[in-house]
């Protein structure tokens, strides 16, 4: 069987790039579990972690650490210990290339690149990678920086519809890995 691509889920922090804060927890305690439910990685991108945390590995222990996230913790640890964790900076020039093709979660995607579910899961399904970048914070993501770096613009809804960060982080890959799994 040909090998498929592999669905990251990327956490965008376009919420404060000095402190982290309770948002980032949360966000990271909600997207482990759903990483390990839909076959995905979990990267995170421009997080302020404690700085001298520098393995994949002590990064969730810390986050877990830090406050009882429940079940959460334990998840992230699993992804972190089978190598299906990473964190990032702040993509200056472009997201990392070995996560895939950019997929920018947004209800406002450009007519040009606009993707839906089934095409994505179809380029999964064929072997391309593919990391789904969802912000966070009130604004989500940033037009004018992150829009252009997406190869392709997923509204999830396919109707317009603003859906809160971790309804989104949810909704997305389980749809995708339904289409994958079809």
């Amino acid at each position: 069987a040909m090998s498929r691509g592999r669905m990251t889920l990327g956490l965008y922090n376009s919420y404060d790039p000095v402190k982290f804060h309770e948002a980032h927890r949360r966000a990271l305690a909600r997207a482990g579990p759903v990483a390990l439910a839909f076959d995905a990685n979990l990267a995170t991108f421009g997080f302020p972690y404690e700085r001298d945390l520098a393995t994949p590995l002590e990064i969730v222990e810390w986050v877990a650490g830090t406050t009882s996230i429940g079940e959460g913790g334990k998840y992230l640890k699993e992804l972190a210990a089978t190598g299906r964790f990473a964190s990032f900076d702040f993509p200056r020039k472009g997201f990392p290339p070995q996560l895939g093709e950019v997929v920018v979660t947004t209800n406002r995607p450009d007519p040009k690149k606009a993707a839906n579910a089934k095409m994505l899961a179809g380029l999964l399904k064929h072997g391309t990678s593919l990391l789904l970048v969802f912000g966070l914070g009130p604004r989500g993501l940033d037009d004018r920086e992150i829009y252009p770096l997406g190869r392709y613009h997923f509204d999830l809804t396919g109707r317009g519809l603003s859906l809160e960060t971790a309804t989104a982080l949810g909704a997305a890959p389980a749809l995708l890995a339904a289409y994958v799994r079809d």
